[in-house]
């Protein structure tokens, strides 16, 4: 072993030991001292990236872009669910969706029914506009349902977040076809085939296990938000209208996956799809419509509706906080060099195809805390491998990088703590409710892509 060889593992071993002190330090700062999560990822940050070499100024540049690069692109999109979801539940929208889903399904029918729910909105949106899109309607459905939160939410989450990892056009799975070379068509119909057991077992089974070994409550100050107060001349949408509202983000950006897909990408409809489906624009658009159709148009008093989309704002401040602060540890850790590290120990694996790229994406997500790093990474190592394979191989390698891209998902996770806030959940908490899930769906990915390839290769 020549001196190079030496240092190289000296640096990569004491890179992953320092992510793993940052991800103790992290764990103990806010379950036994207490400290808000936003305090205590900053110094896990500053943890991992002092002791993984780099320079204090280098990790507070590092944690500065992470954090403003993930608020920029979720930040918006957050405040403006938060606002939609408040203008759903002040106008009786949210109410009156509720109320007919729970005529058409009660009970132990429940679960199921938000699962499906979740797995139509979620088709084309990304995770996090999914979840703030989903929010309101899981809390008002519990209240009214009188049944446990967790057996409302977490069939939800289960349906969103198997989407988002197996299912093209998602930006994991998309990236994966593209870099592997494989059939997108093929790709989205063996998706389709493992997200719906994942979402079974990830969603109403594990919800209805879990629901009655914890007990959680509404958080009050997102509850009251997302709690109707109709004034007397105000009148309550019908169910065509408050459903139109909710899906209109989604029918946009379904818009804009269709013309990527499917039309000339220069032409006038083609762009004008793309731009309507931006997210930004897409759920710009939806609180629009929110304020004059379920606004003004119900009755509901201008200064009312200007006051509802500012109070929306206030109780996700610390929420964002939190985010951003994942966002720049996680930058951080790219930084230091973490998913070369990985991809070095990856690349002198000997093991079948769909298990290694599952553990590269899972060593990677654990790593970085994003699915697109884990994902894009991981397809690039196995690119060379694959050539020449069929478009079924090809297919079931890219759907188990995208199965191994949400294993147990932590604390450098965006959604982890998107979780822990909107259902005021403590540490603990969230690893069963969020990691559990995801690693669920993890497993259940690996398991099917293994499956179909005995059965179909």
């Amino acid at each position: 072993m020549d001196a190079s060889t030496a240092v190289w593992l000296a640096h990569d071993t004491r890179l992953i030991l320092c992510c793993l002190v940052a991800i103790g330090a992290i764990v103990v700062l806010i379950s036994a001292t207490r400290l808000p999560p936003f305090l205590s990822i900053l110094v896990g940050t500053f943890i991992a990236g002092l002791g993984a070499g780099l320079p204090a100024e280098a990790v507070a540049k590092a944690f500065s872009k992470g954090a403003g690069g993930l608020l920029g692109e979720a930040g918006m999109i957050i405040a403006l669910g938060a606002m939609l979801g408040a203008l759903l539940a002040e106008s009786g929208a949210a109410d009156r969706i509720a109320s007919t889903l729970l005529g058409a399904a009660r009970g132990r029918w429940l679960p199921w029914v938000m699962a499906l729910v979740a797995m139509v909105i979620g088709l084309p949106l990304f995770f996090e506009v999914g979840l703030v899109l989903m929010v309101p309607i899981i809390f008002v459905m519990a209240r009214q349902s009188k049944q446990p939160l967790l057996k409302i939410a977490i069939p939800a989450l289960a349906g969103m977040t198997t989407l988002h990892a197996l299912m093209p056009p998602h930006p994991g799975p998309l990236i994966a076809v593209g870099a592997l070379h494989a059939d997108l068509g093929m790709t989205m119909l063996l998706g389709f085939i493992i997200a719906v057991p994942a979402v079974i077992l990830a969603g109403p089974l594990y919800g209805i296990w879990l629901s009655k070994r914890m007990d959680v409550q509404e958080p009050a100050e997102l509850g009251a938000l997302f709690s109707a107060h109709r004034d007397d001349g105000q009148r309550q949408p019908g169910f065509a209208l408050s459903i139109l509202i909710i899906l209109l983000p989604v029918i946009l950006m379904l818009g804009s996956t269709l013309a990527k897909i499917a039309l000339e990408p220069e032409s006038n409809l083609s762009l004008t799809l793309k731009f309507l489906g931006e997210p930004l624009v897409a759920l710009s658009l939806a609180v629009l419509a929110a304020v004059v159709c379920l606004g003004w148009s119900s009755g509901m008093p201008k200064h009312k509706v200007g006051k509802v989309l500012t109070r929306s704002l206030a109780p996700i401040a610390a929420l964002l906080l939190t985010i951003g602060a994942g966002g720049g540890l996680k930058q951080t850790l790219l930084d230091a060099g973490v998913s070369q590290t990985i991809s070095k120990v990856a690349e002198g694996a000997h093991m079948p195809y769909l298990l290694l790229a599952w553990l590269i994406a899972v060593a990677l997500r654990q790593a970085t805390g994003s699915a697109t790093v884990a994902t894009t990474t991981t397809a690039g190592i196995l690119a060379p491998l694959v050539i020449g394979m069929g478009e079924t191989q090809s297919a079931l390698v890219a759907l188990a990088i995208g199965a191994g891209s949400v294993f147990f998902c932590h604390v450098n996770d965006a959604g982890f703590w998107m979780v822990r806030e909107y259902f005021g959940l403590e540490l603990k908490q969230t690893l069963w409710v969020w990691s559990a899930l995801q690693t669920i769906v993890s497993v259940v990915g690996l398991v099917g892509t293994s499956l179909l390839w005995h059965w179909l290769v």
